[in-house]
């Protein structure tokens, strides 16, 4: 997947924006935010879009980093929750997932808070 497919992916899902809600911090002007009800589920650096960031369930981090190589840590955000994926070495099929699997986390999540 490359960066291209990865913007077009997470437009594809339902009620998703996209900003750069950094632009005015030095260095951060480049990184692209993906937000489901007004909350971030996944953000990549343009400068370096090999990595995006996407939310996780904790005990599901834990397996990706020990079992693929293409799994890390995310950067600026809280390691618990969120996972740094290796788009060139992560499987298509399987970046979907994740990425809507984040999504739906998020979702979920303040869906339930707007109640």
């Amino acid at each position: 997947m490359n960066i291209e497919e990865l913007r077009a992916y997470c437009l594809s899902l339902e009620t998703v924006e996209e900003k750069f809600p950094f632009a005015k911090i030095k260095g951060g002007e480049s990184v692209l935010v993906f937000y489901v009800c007004n909350h971030i589920f996944a953000m990549v650096d343009l400068d370096d879009s090999d990595i995006v960031n996407i939310k996780c369930q904790p005990e599901r981090i834990v397996d990706l980093r020990e079992h693929c190589e293409w799994a890390g840590k995310a950067s600026h955000m809280n390691n618990k929750y969120w996972l740094g994926m290796r788009l060139s070495g992560v499987p298509d099929d399987t970046a979907k997932e994740l990425i809507s699997n984040s999504y739906s986390i998020v979702k979920e999540k303040y869906r339930k808070k707007k109640r």
